[in-house]
């Protein structure tokens, strides 16, 4: 059963699972967690990829990317690319399953939650101000930071011996929790198109109580800025060696 497919697909399941599950549990209303902050949001998406990269290697896959930029990054930095199509699919199959999940969980939340915004926002990012270049150049920083930073906490050029075995998620878990109070922001910070993406199809397809619209005229720039990152960032650790 344990394979790179089921681990990359649950790894990103538990990811969003309980990622936009602590969105939805401080926006929607009645929620016991309702507007506790942005300091809960990004402490529990940070906690919520220690969970899903643990998971992931659990469930076989070793590699443990959950978020195609990385998967796109790791290509670029080897020069393989063979495990675009299996990885992708498998990560946007499981974001997808996750967000139904959040839905199903809180599900006597969203018809007391009259902000469609609010509901949409539990499920996929928005800007803070919609500026389509720089909600770009926001998404590219942030995920380069993402990429480069993890692959330095994994580089031999860095610690001699590599992390410590089962260091690897914590150290990734700190890193998206400094990304998210230092440069989210911004756009709320997706830094991941399968974290946007799946959720967001999710909301698109979901008979979620008083939904508004899922705001496909911005979904391009949680997919195109982090892939954009990522590529980036993968060059720049090929030319170091990392």
């Amino acid at each position: 059963m344990r394979s790179p497919f089921f681990g990359e697909f649950m790894g990103t399941l538990v990811l969003i699972l309980l990622g936009n599950g602590v969105v939805a549990g401080v926006l929607l209303k009645r929620s016991k967690a309702e507007n506790s902050g942005w300091m809960v949001i990004a402490t529990g998406w940070g906690f919520a990829v220690v969970c899903g990269v643990f998971t992931a290697v659990l469930c076989g896959s070793q590699d443990a990317h959950l978020n195609p930029a990385i998967t796109l990054a790791m290509a670029v930095q080897s020069g393989d690319f063979s495990k675009i199509p299996l990885f992708v699919s498998a990560q946007m199959l499981g974001a997808f399953t996750g967000a139904t999940l959040v839905w199903l969980h809180y599900f006597p939340h969203w018809k007391v939650t009259e902000d469609t915004e609010a509901k949409r926002a539990t499920f996929c990012t928005a800007p803070a101000i919609r500026n389509p270049i720089a909600n770009f150049f926001s998404e590219v920083i942030g995920t380069a930071v993402l990429v480069l930073v993890a692959g330095a906490m994994t580089s031999k050029l860095v610690l001699s011996t590599g992390p410590a075995a089962g260091l690897s998620p914590y150290l990734v878990g700190c890193l998206v929790w400094s990304i998210g109070l230092s440069l989210g922001g911004t756009t709320g910070y997706a830094i991941n198109p399968a974290r946007d993406l799946g959720p967001r199809l999710a909301h698109a397809t979901l008979p979620i109580a008083g939904k508004g619209k899922s705001d496909w005229g911005y979904a391009l720039i949680p997919v195109l800025g982090p892939c954009t990152g990522g590529v980036l960032a993968g060059l720049l650790l090929r030319a170091l060696g990392a």
